[in-house]
């Protein structure tokens, strides 16, 4: 149905613009949009490899996480492999938990390379505590917003062409609300475009390797562990000594105190 009402559109309009110049319709400027969304899902289904690359796009990802004796050697066999495959490192952390030590590498390797720094990354690694790596097709996606590019740009061109015999202010800004409106999905569109075509060039790695570390206490002998003790009680009279040394105004007065008292109470007992 949007494709009958865009062609009676353009038929009226031909008659019209062949016979006296009318005033623009937006309405059926608006049914020429929905009729150009409506073609680009003709042209989504029934494109060939001449109008749209059918070339498979493929999103790979990957997660690795791992064990190691060394960090510090760990971390240098994965800035080989990313050096080796033209890769980068896009984020990197470390830090210290209960019982590790780790570091945390998000890797972008170029598609095409993506194996072989797998490769690479993976010598002398015994055991994968995790090791995930999936693909996802986005070729469809392409397709579709390949699609809808072109016939949002061919619908801007239609636009700029009925911006110039627009007549009246009220046509020319209405019509360039609609362009205002047509561009910014087209920049949306480009957007997204650009998003999925770098995640296709570029494969993301994520590769977290630790080092455990467990503190184990020295074992004393039975005959360490009695001068220790002994150490330890002189330590303890030591400080108590010291104690004494630094409250002894306290121990006078508590004295002195103590000696009147007895002596009030002897001269209380003589006076009975």
């Amino acid at each position: 149905m949007k494709i009958l009402g865009f062609l009676m559109f353009s038929m009226v309009y031909m008659c019209s613009s062949g016979g006296s110049e009318s005033s623009i319709d937006i309405g059926a400027l608006e049914m020429e949009e929905a009729a150009y969304d409506d073609l680009s899902y003709q042209k989504q289904s029934s494109s060939t490899d001449s109008d749209i690359n059918l070339e498979q796009q493929i999103i790979k990802t990957g997660n690795l996480r791992f064990e190691t004796q060394n960090l510090s050697e760990t971390k240098s066999t994965i800035v080989k492999a990313v050096e080796a495959t033209d890769g980068y490192i896009q984020n990197e952390r470390s830090g210290k938990d209960y019982q590790s030590n780790y570091q945390e590498l998000q890797l972008r390797i170029p598609s095409k390379n993506f194996q072989q720094a797998l490769t690479i990354i993976s010598k002398g690694v015994e055991f994968y505590d995790e090791k995930s790596i999936s693909q996802r097709d986005v070729t469809e996606e392409f397709i579709d917003l390949e699609a809808r590019l072109k016939a949002k740009r061919e619908l801007e061109n239609r636009y700029l062409q009925l911006l110039e015999k627009a007549k009246s202010v009220k046509e020319i800004l209405e019509i360039e609300r609609e362009l205002s409106t047509i561009r910014e999905e087209i920049e949306a569109k480009e957007g997204r475009l650009n998003y999925l075509k770098k995640q296709v060039s570029y494969s993301t790695l994520t590769v977290y390797f630790y080092k455990t570390t467990v503190e184990s206490g020295v074992t004393h002998s039975y005959g360490s562990k009695i001068i220790q003790a002994l150490k330890g009680g002189w330590q303890g009279i030591s400080t108590f000594l010291l104690g004494i040394l630094y409250i002894w105004p306290f121990i006078i007065l508590l004295i002195l105190a103590i000696f009147l008292i007895r002596r009030w109470q002897r001269k209380k007992a003589l006076q009975k």
